[in-house]
């Protein structure tokens, strides 16, 4: 056993960016999911409380919970802050209060939130026939949850709070299998269908009444460049109206995909799509094989209707 620690002991010297040994304090991972969970309840009051919530009493509530929401996060800004800034340690005065700051200009974006919220869920309700009730999308539908953090965290993004953003979106790709970076911009009434698999980039931008099916990739032409990349358009402009079917991958920060359009499903985009422009896969040929009679495929094919 003493082998073993003394192992990972010189790992920890020889790789020092993987350890955090006397280093500042950082943002705590659990406090910031707890932080989401807290402002799911302000964005949908009364859908995740454990008893009933009252407008009698709801100025009361939302000053008790805003409260400790705005103690928790200014803590964790101020920590991300501090563990991201090569002075950090000694302007911890002057961190607590940028953090106080970005946390009240954050507050005010709240509503604006909401708003965007009511639409998101107005267009997923009126484009899934399977939905059958604003209640099952709300309580239930992963895309909404994902949609709804991706909101949250894109408004610290454009902050400029380090860290935070990404943990947020992090947790709900991590629970809900969709990826989007804090940084996209989404319109409103935008719609995630089933959701499993999407990928969306830092840069990209989406427009108002979009809808989106499991396994999209809106990403990157190529990542090669590395960090050399940061800072540049590299993701795919969406316009508005515009559906995008599952398993297609829309790629480049020059592409755009123009209002009206239709992306079929795994279709392989890296230009511009003029406005109001249907595209689509040639369907595969399809070969059929009966293993029991071992009939030959060509036979099969001439045998119409049988399969």
């Amino acid at each position: 056993m003493e082998n073993i620690i003394n192992d990972l002991i010189n790992s920890y010297n020889k790789f020092r960016e993987t350890s955090k040994i006397d280093c500042n304090l950082q943002p705590s991972k659990e406090i910031v999911v707890n932080i989401l969970k807290m402002l799911q309840k302000v964005i949908f009051p009364g859908f995740f409380e454990h008893k009933k919530l009252n407008s009698s009493y709801i100025k009361y509530y939302l000053g008790d919970i805003l409260e400790e929401i705005k103690y928790n996060l200014e803590k964790q800004m101020t920590k991300a802050y501090i563990c991201t800034c090569s002075k950090g340690k000694d302007n911890i005065k002057e961190l607590q209060k940028l953090s106080s700051e970005k946390c009240r200009l954050f507050f005010e974006k709240l509503s604006k939130i909401r708003e965007y919220m009511q639409t998101d869920v107005q267009a997923t309700y009126e484009g899934d026939p399977a939905a059958y009730s604003v209640d099952e999308i709300i309580y239930s539908y992963p895309g909404i949850y994902a949609i709804m953090v991706s909101r949250i965290a894109h408004e610290l993004y454009l902050l400029d709070v380090p860290l935070i953003p990404r943990i947020m979106t992090e947790h709900a790709h991590s629970l809900t299998g969709i990826d989007i970076h804090p940084g996209a911009s989404i319109g409103k009434y935008f719609c995630i269908d089933h959701g499993t698999g999407i990928v969306i980039g830092e840069t990209t931008i989406i427009g108002e009444h979009v809808k989106i099916y499991q396994g999209v990739t809106l990403g990157g032409l190529s990542t090669s460049g590395g960090q050399a990349l940061k800072g540049i358009r590299r993701h795919p402009k969406i316009e508005n109206n515009v559906t995008i079917y599952s398993g297609a991958s829309i790629l480049g920060g020059d592409t755009v995909i123009g209002e009206g359009c239709v992306i079929g499903g795994n279709a392989f985009i890296v230009k511009s799509v003029k406005p109001n422009t249907r595209v689509t896969l040639k369907n595969p040929e399809l070969r059929y094989h009966n293993m029991d009679e071992n009939i030959p495929a060509e036979e099969l094919e001439q045998n119409e209707g049988f399969i």
